[in-house]
């Protein structure tokens, strides 16, 4: 009865060792590819042990080789007792000996069932099986004299039991000759592709490094256009005599090829054309495969798709490879709510529904409202993705809402459109823009400063805001290094008793370093100014504003600034001037962040940067997987009257 081998249960790990299993070709008797082989059956050898028995057929001539340590006198029973033991290994003196056992460890069975007591038998049986799996993993590592040898015996003065792993690796087996056939006609690329796989000869006999350099062959040979090039059989063979092994791995390139067109199978989601669209490449340009894989991903990323097949088709009598693109479709439409809590600012409620290919392709038509203490507002917005170029978005909205804010109050109705290259959670872009288009009516209320009488003003406005941003930081929602810069511009028309027009500008910067592995210090500034009209002509809600959840932590929404003589109320400026740092601990899943904020707004159109208030306090963040939870609470520390002593606010992502 043969023997059930150990190495059974951990092939899927050794896997890569099996690519050595080929035709014997060596120069000595006893020569053999990676692994042993089996010998005939011999009618008079001895027999094997039981399978999962654990225990050796005996032999009557010898005694037996690892017999487990039992005092003299003790009784059966005692060998039946469960016991507890440690493991260890000897003699593995060899290079890379830390890493060889953190694979063993991994794997084994004595380490996987270590807290459960055992009898002799049992814990023989584990020993057994694991000397199977460390010779092995030494073969794979390129020792193929390796004999490993077991001892189970007592610990001195104590309870439990001693298991020994007893290794003697023997020599290590080197590449003599590590040959690519085929690989030549590559040309100037020969010398690029041989280095992405890597091996050499002299270089040591492991499984994992040929495994390995095998699948870097494959991605250069993707990279450098060859798209059908087939990588044939490996053929290892190992000479016992000479301790050395030959490499064989034949390589058919089939010819660098170049981009043809997109051939668009099965459901028609999207036209060839705004997939070419999509993609990076044009027709014409060299193949390469990490830009079929950026292809991939974008289609993926435009929310639309659930699943793409990609496949390239040779163009006959020509070096083009069209793509073959298959597309399975995803839900397309959403609903969406979302709750957040202000001090000063009130409840507030949202709730969208969504279509995201309502205008195809990729028109995604997203109808909001909102239901709040200070801010009621119906909306509609289409966002049109990779429109004429990729990751290029056309954007409009429409919207009618009131918004009472203890600045003024304001019944508005907005239109807007643009175009812009904006940063998503799959790809965190350096640089962003936009370019838009605004026309507004809005009928707002606020207090006359030079009667202190309440006055409702309507007004029409024009206006084309741009953006510029670059984006240093590591994390869209939760930086931890790096900076963020960003530019705001927007020249407006105003129609109100009178025309006139001012500019608008606004500068932010952020800077995030890490401290420790949990500890990051993040600072921003802010800085703004209205030029060209004074303040009490331009409207109410086109003024700058500070304090809150994003702004000046612990002073009330927009509470800070000049305030009217009547009612206590901020009136906004024409400049602005706001500063905050913190220190962001994170623990596990929660964060602790310790903030210190400053700011004010001004009459004057450039900030003067005095009578700075100043705010602080103490964030708690839970981190999910789409970012951090926030919840702050902050106090002003110069508060006037009116100024509440605490604020809090809740809401998702960092505060800057």
């Amino acid at each position: 009865m043969l023997q059930v081998a150990a190495g059974r249960r951990v092939a899927a790990a050794l896997a890569a060792a099996a690519l050595f299993l080929g035709p014997e070709n060596t120069k000595a008797q006893d020569a053999e590819p990676f692994g042993e082989l089996q010998a005939p059956l011999d009618p008079s050898a001895p027999l094997e042990p039981l399978p999962d028995l654990g225990v050796d057929w005996p032999e009557m001539d010898e005694p037996e080789a690892n017999p487990i340590a039992v005092a003299p006198d003790a009784s059966i029973a005692d060998a039946a007792t469960e016991r507890t033991y440690a493991v260890r290994i000897e003699g593995l003196q060899i290079a890379d000996a830390e890493k060889l056992i953190a694979e063993f460890r991994a794997l084994s069975t004595l380490e996987a069932q270590k807290s459960d007591p055992a009898n002799a038998a049992q814990i023989d049986r584990r020993a057994r099986e694991d000397a199977d799996l460390l010779s092995e993993l030494l073969r794979a590592h390129g020792f193929y004299d390796a004999v490993v040898r077991t001892r189970v015996e007592p610990v001195p003065d104590a309870a439990g039991l001693w298991v020994t792993l007893e290794a003697q690796p023997g020599q290590l087996y080197r590449f003599a000759e590590v040959a690519l056939p085929g690989i030549e006609a590559a040309g100037a690329d020969e010398a690029a592709l041989r280095e992405a796989f890597g091996v050499k000869a002299e270089q040591p006999v492991d499984a994992a490094v040929v495994t390995a350099g095998e699948a870097a062959l494959r991605v250069e040979l993707g990279e450098r256009g060859y798209a059908f090039a087939d990588v044939g059989t490996l053929d290892i063979a190992i000479d016992h005599e000479e301790r050395i092994a030959t490499l064989r791995l034949p390589v058919n390139l089939q010819g660098a090829r170049r981009f043809g067109r997109v051939i668009v199978e099965g459901g028609r989601l999207f036209s060839a054309g705004h997939i070419e669209t999509i993609a990076r490449f044009d027709e014409g340009e060299p193949y390469r495969t990490p830009m079929v894989e950026d292809l991939r991903r974008a289609l993926i990323a435009t929310g639309l798709v659930s699943s793409v097949d990609i496949r390239p088709v040779a163009r006959p009598g020509s070096d083009l490879v069209d793509l073959a693109v298959a597309l399975e479709p995803a839900p397309m439409r959403t609903i969406a709510g979302e709750a957040g809590y202000g001090t000063g600012e009130g409840i507030r409620i949202e709730a969208s529904w969504q279509h995201r290919n309502l205008i195809k392709p990729e028109g995604a038509m997203t109808f909001r409202g909102v239901l709040g203490t200070r801010e009621q507002t119906i909306a509609a917005n289409l966002r049109r993705n990779n429109f004429r170029k990729r990751d290029q978005v056309l954007v409009a909205h429409i919207a009618a809402g009131h918004v009472e804010r203890d600045a003024y109050q304001a019944n508005t109705f907005q239109l807007g459109t643009g175009i812009e290259r904006q940063t998503n959670i799959i790809w965190q872009k350096k640089w962003t823009w936009s370019l838009g288009a605004e026309l507004i009516a809005t009928d707002e209320r606020d207090v006359d400063i030079d009667t202190g009488t309440t006055r409702t003003r309507t007004f029409f406005i024009g206006a084309l805001p741009g953006t510029l941003a670059y984006d240093g930081s590591n994390d869209l929602l939760d930086p931890t290094s790096g900076f963020r810069l960003s530019g705001r511009f927007s020249p407006e028309a105003s129609l109100q008793n009178g025309f006139f027009g001012y500019a608008k500008g606004q500068i932010d910067g952020s800077f995030y370093q890490p401290v420790s592995d949990n500890v990051t210090i993040a600072a921003r500034a802010r800085i703004g100014s209205i030029v060209g009209e004074q303040r009490d002509r331009i409207a109410p809600s086109r003024r700058f504003y500070a304090g809150g959840g994003g702004s000046v932590r612990g002073y009330g929404f927009q509470r800070l600034g000049p305030r009217d003589p009547v009612f206590d109320d901020p009136i906004g400026g024409r400049s602005l001037a706001e500063f905050s740092i913190e220190a962001r601990v994170r623990v596990g899943n929660f964060g602790i962040v310790p903030f210190l904020d400053a700011g004010n707004i001004y009459t004057s159109s450039l900030p003067k940067l005095d009578d700075l208030r100043f705010g602080a306090g103490i964030g708690v963040r839970y981190h999910t997987n789409f970012g951090p939870v926030r919840v702050d609470v902050g106090t002003p520390l110069n508060r006037r009257s009116g100024d509440d002593r605490i604020a809090v606010y809740v809401s998702l992502g960092q505060a800057f």
